[in-house]
C-alpha cells in the first residue's frame, strides 16, 4: 500500500507597500509575520501543516519571504514603502510562485491543499489588472484549461481601498467554498485595522492548520462574530456599498 502523503496548506501574504502606507501602517504590517511566528511556536503541530510566504508590491512585486516553514526562517525582512500601486504585478508573480511551489511540494511527496492568498491594500490600483487576475484564477475542469492550482483569495482593505474593487478580487465568489473580503470600518484608524486584520489572518492559519491535523481539509475563515472590532467581512453578493 502506498504511503499516505503529508498534507500542506500554503498561505501567501501579499502586502501593498505603496507610499501611502508609510508610517504607522507599514509598521503594523511589519508586525504580522512575527505574530504569525509566535502563533506557530505556540502550536508546533501546525508546522507540519502550514507553509507561509510574504510578497510585497508597489509598482513592482517582490518575494520577500519564499514559501517556507516560518519557524525555520532565520530572519525576516523589514518592509519599506515604494512608489506605485500595481495590482497586476503581484497577481502575475503569485501565479509563477504558486505554480513553482506546488510543483516542488508535490515532488517532495506532499499532498497540497489549495493555496490561500491574503491580499492587503490601502488604495486603488494604478494599472489594469483583470487579465492577470483571470490568468491566476480561471480554470475549467471539463477541458482542463487555465490554472489548476488557482488560489483562494481573501482581500483586506484599509484607508482608501475601494470595496467594489476588492470585491472583484474575491475568489471564489460563489459556491459552498466562497471566500470573503475584510474592510476597515469607516472612521477607524488604518494601522489599528491592519492589526485587527492580522488577527483574522492568524486565526485562519491556526484554525485551518488544526483542521488539517485532525483530518479536515481546506481553508477556514473566522465566523462573523469572531471578527475583531473595527473591521467587517463581506461576501461578493453583499450590497452594503454603493
Amino acid at each position: 500500500m502506498a504511503e499516505e502523503r503529508a498534507k500542506l496548506l500554503p498561505f501567501y501574504l501579499v502586502v501593498d507597500v505603496s507610499a501611502s502606507m508609510a508610517g504607522a501602517n507599514i509598521a503594523a504590517v511589519n508586525e504580522i509575520a512575527p505574530r504569525m511566528i509566535d502563533t506557530l511556536a505556540q502550536n508546533p503541530i501546525l508546522t507540519d501543516k502550514i507553509r507561509f510566504a510574504l510578497l510585497d508590491f508597489s509598482d513592482e512585486a517582490q518575494v520577500r519571504v519564499p514559501l517556507c516553514d516560518l519557524l525555520t526562517q532565520p530572519s525576516l525582512p523589514r518592509l519599506e514603502t515604494r512608489a506605485g500601486t500595481s495590482f497586476a504585478a503581484p497577481l502575475r508573480l503569485l501565479r509563477t510562485e504558486i505554480a513553482t511551489n506546488v510543483r516542488q511540494l508535490k515532488a517532495d511527496n506532499y499532498s497540497v491543499h489549495r493555496p490561500a492568498v491574503f491580499f492587503l491594500t490601502d488604495g486603488l490600483p494604478t494599472d489594469e489588472w483583470h487579465d492577470e487576475f483571470r490568468n491566476l484564477t480561471a480554470y475549467d475542469p471539463a477541458t482542463r484549461s487555465g490554472f489548476p492550482t488557482y488560489p483562494n483569495i481573501i482581500p483586506f482593505g484599509v484607508a482608501d481601498a475601494d470595496p467594489h474593487t476588492l470585491t472583484e478580487l474575491i475568489h471564489p465568489k460563489s459556491g459552498n467554498k466562497r471566500m470573503k473580503m475584510f474592510m476597515m470600518d469607516e472612521g477607524n484608524d488604518p494601522s489599528q485595522a491592519i492589526r485587527a486584520m492580522a488577527e483574522v489572518m492568524i486565526s485562519s492559519v491556526l484554525a485551518s492548520g488544526m483542521s488539517l491535523a485532525e483530518g479536515g481539509s481546506g481553508l477556514l475563515l473566522p465566523a462573523d462574530d469572531l471578527v475583531p472590532k473595527g473591521i467587517h467581512g463581506y461576501t461578493a453578493d453583499d450590497d452594503d456599498f454603493v
